[in-house]
């Protein structure tokens, strides 16, 4: 079955005796979920070494927009810093989130796994040893439009994910051995990163950096190149977000009601997986933010993909962009990894998840 067969209605139940619970997008939460964006917007562009009034700010936005002339007050420096600095941040910082978030929200539902997250399969060890190689053969350091580390990045993160489906394809089709051979493809990787860097120790600063993470861009080059994967990865996986929704009664019972539950599995974690490696590809490895924002979606909205989905997009980008804007003004003028600051809050977080939802795993 496709993501337009027929299910039973919202609210029936269906052979097994397990009510299919409903839950629109109700417009209070889609209201929350644009504000939440538009407040991190603000701040994104306002806060800084050089501070910036809101309202000057919105009046130069909108004088991007064709046929509009408000002005602003602002300087020509003070200008650019909002249209050419801060926002080209902010918009990759809304396209990283959104898409860890959105990869993240759809590995906990393929899965029905609680504690997935968009590297469940190796796409971190894959990205990072692709960043290693690069680095090491001096094919540049992760920054610039012309810098060849966001390929190899992107190349290893889809190579792993690619054999981890094969092994587990090869064990059994089950999604207990899908995500083992995640696991055992990803330490793999991770060997031949260390080895990498022991080879290499002069460029472990560099590698160093690109692992933890960083918002940083050279213009719009960066955005630009997230954005049609994070459009690929949203379309696909907001299309089949009411079979996400059957698959959490169970494959046998998904299958009873005419869904394809390997099929539809196959779908959504390749498409959440391709939107997952183009992100690290240009931010390098942010942790935990495909496991704080679902979730909290969760515990506020409910549990239905057809909410969960959509708000991980909008929230995940608020929080990345606040995460950001974090990082590079805690301890100014030097900067933070974010993927620092995404550890410190995500580790908390991780140990609640996994105490609220013991009883589910497995």
């Amino acid at each position: 079955m496709t993501a337009g067969s027929p299910v039973p209605a919202e609210g029936q139940d269906d052979s097994s005796g397990v009510a299919l619970r409903a839950s629109d997008l109700r417009p209070r939460a889609l209201v929350a979920g644009v504000g939440a964006v538009a407040v991190a917007v603000v701040c994104g562009l306002t806060i800084g070494p050089v501070g910036i009034a809101a309202h000057r700010v919105v009046a130069e936005l909108a004088n991007l927009a064709p046929g509009l002339a408000f002005d602003s007050g602002l300087s020509d420096a003070h200008a650019a810093i909002v249209t050419q600095i801060r926002l080209p941040r902010v918009a990759l910082g809304l396209l990283v989130g959104a898409t860890l978030a959105l990869s993240g929200a759809t590995y906990q539902a393929a899965f029905r796994n609680p504690l997935a997250d968009p590297y469940l399969l190796g796409i971190a060890a894959g990205a990072g040893l692709g960043a290693t190689l690069a680095i090491t053969n001096n094919l540049g350091d992760g920054a610039g439009a012309f810098d060849l580390v966001p390929l190899a990045a992107f190349a290893g993160a889809l190579v792993a994910v690619v054999v981890s489906y094969a092994a587990g394809h090869l064990s059994g089709r089950s999604t207990a051995s899908l995500i083992l051979a995640g696991i055992a493809v990803a330490s793999f990787l991770t060997a031949c990163q260390t080895y990498a860097l022991q080879a290499n120790s002069d460029a472990f600063r560099k590698i160093f950096a690109w692992i933890l993470g960083r918002i940083a861009t050279s213009g719009w080059s960066e955005p630009l190149l997230l954005l049609p994967y994070f459009a690929l990865t949203a379309v696909v996986v907001l299309r089949y977000r009411r079979a996400l929704d059957v698959l959490a009664v169970g494959d046998e019972e998904a299958a009873a009601l005419g869904l394809e539950p390997r099929r539809v599995r196959m779908i959504v974690v390749g498409a959440a997986s391709l939107g997952a490696a183009a992100a690290v590809s240009v931010s390098g490895l942010i942790g935990f933010v495909g496991i704080i924002v679902p979730h909290a979606v969760r515990l506020v909205f409910g549990t239905s993909n057809r909410a969960v989905l959509p708000l991980s997009v909008l929230f995940g980008g608020a929080f990345m962009v606040l995460a950001d804007l974090t990082a590079r003004t805690a301890l100014a003028p030097a900067e933070l990894p974010i993927g620092v600051v995404t550890a410190f809050l995500g580790a908390p977080f991780f140990v609640f998840v996994l105490r609220t939802s013991r009883r589910e795993i497995w």
